[in-house]
């Protein structure tokens, strides 16, 4: 049996974790999470070549932004899951609270699907023209399995997350995603375009994903120990995710009001493509540096003043945001932003000081991601909440104040999102002072990927 430890057990003179074990269990995070995003540009040709052409093209897109909106219920579940799905009763406890998640983003899909909240959604609030709307309608409709699949996805990554074995997670979705690349061109070939096959195409390989998932993950819910205390009650593993997810729509929000305030600067139809093409190669990026909070709950600090996982956070940031600057470099910056992305020659000089304001956001979510990873350890996400409303009242404010300045839309953007994630995590890293001492609750031991317990 493997009994639980306390970081308090560990010796004083305890050597630190190598940081090449950081970098074993991030790097596949990271990769997995900056590539995911590929699928949909390889599905968006199978659906313009249908009849309507870029209208198909629109209506997925409005479409697959519905599904992830309502997805974002959860958008904390692997983080609960890293805390709470610990041994074999907390995995199970875990797992119904996914079923039940999903059950009800399900339901709200399917009633988002019907003729009126449909026509309501696309045409009246959305505002998009009928050419659109169907599209839309329809893809909303035919992405029910995928959504489901997402939420039977969580559990394996879970177990495999918990057993330190991110690269063996990560083959799944790389092999999802090379699968799609495989059968875009091949439905075009075929003749299998337009919308309904576009979700076709994204579908299969997310349905072998799970699949293949749940193989990989079997030896590690094999080796879950049964528990020797009660497991968590279904509520509080629900009410713990709750306030996580909140925080996604919190970002979601924040991102449409940066939109607002760059399209009011001057030269919006300059500043806005640069923007979003040097933000294009930040996101991803960014994104894999929120897999951070991963780190923190694997790799558990055994006491408050453990400065390591946040030492190997800045550093991961910093290589992060370092990397889109090899797209500005000459020859590179011709051939991917004026001949791939067709930006206008005369704005290449404007995309390269946009890349270059953009590279300490990843190293700033980064920063923000290790605390909020502190605080699921010590079971407050509320104050992950308290951050992200910071974050998005500083992203306002912050745009706002550049906007008065006469600040570049480029600029007003990389400003906004930096001044944000600071100030996030500074709240959060504020409340957890006050916490101080909650890092020494037990933290279950977990099994690593060659079966030894840690």
């Amino acid at each position: 049996m493997i009994s639980a430890a306390t970081p308090q057990d560990s010796p004083p003179d305890a050597p630190p974790r190598k940081p090449a074990a950081l970098v074993r269990f991030f790097a596949p995070l990271a990769l997995q999470s900056a590539s995911q995003g590929l699928t949909y540009p390889l599905v968006a040709m199978v659906a313009s070549r249908g009849e309507g052409g870029a209208l198909n093209l629109a209506g997925l897109a409005q479409s697959t932004t519905v599904l992830f909106l309502l997805g974002t219920l959860g958008f904390g579940l692997v983080t609960t899951g890293m805390v709470f799905a610990k041994n074999a009763a907390g995995f199970r406890v875990f797992q119904r609270v996914c079923w039940l998640i999903a059950a009800a983003v399900l339901l709200m899909q399917a009633l988002l699907c019907l003729p009126l909240p449909a026509h309501l959604l696309f045409a009246g609030l959305i505002g998009l023209p009928p050419s659109i709307e169907l599209p839309a309608r329809i893809t909303l409709l035919a992405s029910l399995p995928i959504q489901l699949l997402f939420f039977m996805r969580i559990p394996y990554q879970v177990a495999m997350y918990n057993g330190r074995a991110t690269g063996r997670a990560s083959i799944a979705t790389l092999l999802r995603i090379g699968l799609t690349l495989l059968l875009s061109p091949l439905f075009c070939r075929l003749g299998w375009v337009g919308p309904l096959w576009a979700i076709v195409c994204l579908t299969i390989p997310v349905g072998l994903e799970v699949l293949l998932s749940s193989l990989l993950a079997r030896p590690f819910l094999r080796r879950l120990e049964p528990g020797e205390a009660a497991p968590q009650a279904m509520r509080d593993v629900f009410w713990f995710n709750l306030p996580l997810s909140v925080s996604g729509y919190l970002l979601a929000f924040a991102a449409i009001v940066l939109g607002a305030v760059i399209a009011r600067a001057a030269a919006p139809e300059q500043m806005l493509p640069v923007y979003y093409l040097a933000l294009g190669l930040a996101t991803p990026l960014a994104y894999g540096a929120t897999r951070l909070q991963e780190v923190v709950l694997a790799f558990a600090p055994r006491f408050q003043g453990d400065r390591q996982t946040l030492k190997f956070s800045l550093a991961a940031g910093a290589v992060l945001g370092a990397l889109p600057l090899v797209f500005i470099l000459p020859g590179l910056a011709e051939f991917y932003y004026i001949g791939l992305q067709k930006l206008p020659a005369g704005d290449l000089a404007l995309v390269r000081w946009a890349a270059l304001a953009l590279a300490p956001y990843p190293l700033c979510v980064a920063f923000r991601a290790q605390g909020e990873g502190l605080a699921a350890l010590v079971r407050k996400p509320t104050t992950v909440v308290a951050g992200q409303v910071v974050f998005m009242l500083t992203v306002a404010a912050s745009a706002a104040i550049a906007l008065r300045l006469g600040s570049p839309g480029f600029l007003i953007g990389a400003a906004a999102l930096c001044c944000g994630n600071l100030a996030s995590s500074s709240t959060t890293r504020f409340f957890l002072r006050r916490l101080q001492g909650r890092l020494h609750r037990p933290v279950p031991r977990t099994t690593t990927a060659d079966g030894q317990a840690r």
